[in-house]
């Protein structure tokens, strides 16, 4: 099917904010927790949604859109399948980055850093958090693995529910959780006029943090 439009000739102006290394945190996890909560204030749609881009084992990329649960001093926190694609090459190279684009306030985030599983109790605490039908949910999908049809998941959901029909705390499976990446870099990206963008980097200079300005 041919596009109806030439995508080459759309642009948009990015002009409602700007960024300056006067204006910024001095420790960028502050920095994030401000641009986050305006974006929570400003009510854009899904503000925590950020793309999760990993490598495999033959230096092959992949990414996808995971939820932001967590952030504080120790780093970014999200949950999966361990079993998963992202699980296994989280396995075989424990480094990847993160993507926050919020279009409304014409901002984006870069975060690299290495990745680790949280504690069990951390991600037993935020499993139980869950409405029980995404619990019943992590238990009825073999994330990632090929099935014959959608029907192999509702059948499997459907005896999930009758094995814990009287069950209030539906039990984490020891395949899902969660994982931090600690971060040793991030960008913090805002547009601006003529595609003269604002750029400001943070780079780990071991318990400190270097603040640098990177052309658009």
């Amino acid at each position: 099917m041919a596009l109806t439009h030439n995508i080459a000739d759309i642009r948009i102006n990015y002009k409602k904010h700007a960024l300056s290394e006067d204006s910024v945190a001095a420790d960028p996890i502050e920095q994030f927790q401000v641009w986050l909560q305006e974006a929570l204030s400003s009510q854009v749609e899904e503000p925590t949604a950020l793309v999760l881009s990993t490598v495999n084992a033959a230096c092959k990329p992949s990414g996808r859109v995971v939820l932001l649960k967590g952030v504080d001093k120790r780093g970014f926190s999200f949950y999966t399948n361990y079993a998963s694609r992202k699980g296994h090459e989280l396995e075989q190279n424990p480094y990847a980055s993160l993507t926050f684009f919020w279009p409304a306030l014409e901002r984006q985030v870069r975060v690299e850093g290495r990745v680790e599983k949280v504690m069990p109790e951390e991600s037993d605490a935020y499993f139980h958090s869950r409405p029980k039908g995404s619990q019943i949910g992590a238990w009825a999908s073999p994330q990632s693995q090929v099935i014959p049809s959608r029907q192999v998941l509702e059948e499997r959901e459907k005896e999930l529910n009758t094995q814990f029909t009287a069950t209030d705390a539906v039990p984490r499976p020891q395949h899902w959780g969660g994982y931090r990446l600690m971060p040793v870099y991030l960008e913090f990206w805002q547009g601006r006029p003529s595609r003269l963008h604002d750029r400001i980097a943070y780079e780990s200079e071991g318990e400190r943090w270097e603040i640098k300005r990177l052309a658009p």
